[in-house]
């Protein structure tokens, strides 16, 4: 079976994102080290929640992804108040931006039928957010640190593929049909 454009492409940037976690695992600090860990974790989970669901049948499958995201989370956490007290301003805003987009995202995962009540008020919200980051993207181009701004545009472009599988359950099968079964 032959994989689509968009599959390959997303493959692609997972694939990026994993390189960039080794240069930072050798050029980075170790809170650098961990947010993107964690965060690579978190996207994987996303990207199997939203766009491969069926393969997250099954009882020790469930305790491991939420195992999995309980530990990403708390490295996460750990990474934005680290950036915070080292005044790394920012990676601390761009850290809390991301957080802010994974809450958006697990309410539009688990919580269909209040989002759908409310999709204008969650578009809005997640264009904002977006575009936060998207001016981060900017500001690490403008100052030369070229590095950042290429790795805060992969994010980008990688959480913008979880948004795009997001809205494709909807389409597919509607809210209720496309529930996460965990």
């Amino acid at each position: 079976m032959a994989l689509s454009w968009y599959t390959a492409f997303k493959a692609m940037i997972f694939v990026l994102l994993a390189c960039n976690a080794v240069v930072f695992s050798f050029a980075g600090t170790f809170g650098e080290v961990l947010d993107t860990a964690a965060w690579l974790a978190l996207l994987v989970l996303f990207e199997l929640e939203t766009g491969h669901a069926e393969r997250l049948r099954g009882k020790h499958v469930v305790a491991a992804v939420h195992g999995i995201r309980l530990a990403a989370a708390a490295a996460i956490g750990a990474a934005a108040v680290g950036y915070v007290y080292e005044k790394a301003w920012l990676d601390a805003i761009n850290s809390w931006l991301w957080i802010a987009v994974v809450v958006l995202l697990e309410l539009e995962i688990r919580c269909f039928r209040a989002v759908e009540r409310h999709r204008a008020g969650f578009t809005v919200v997640a264009a904002t957010l977006y575009s936060g980051l998207a001016a981060l993207v900017l500001v690490w181009a403008w100052r030369r640190e070229w590095f950042e701004a290429y790795d805060a545009l992969l994010w980008l472009v990688a959480f913008a593929t979880i948004e795009i599988n997001v809205l494709e359950l909807f389409r597919k099968t509607g809210a209720e049909s496309s529930r996460p079964s965990y």
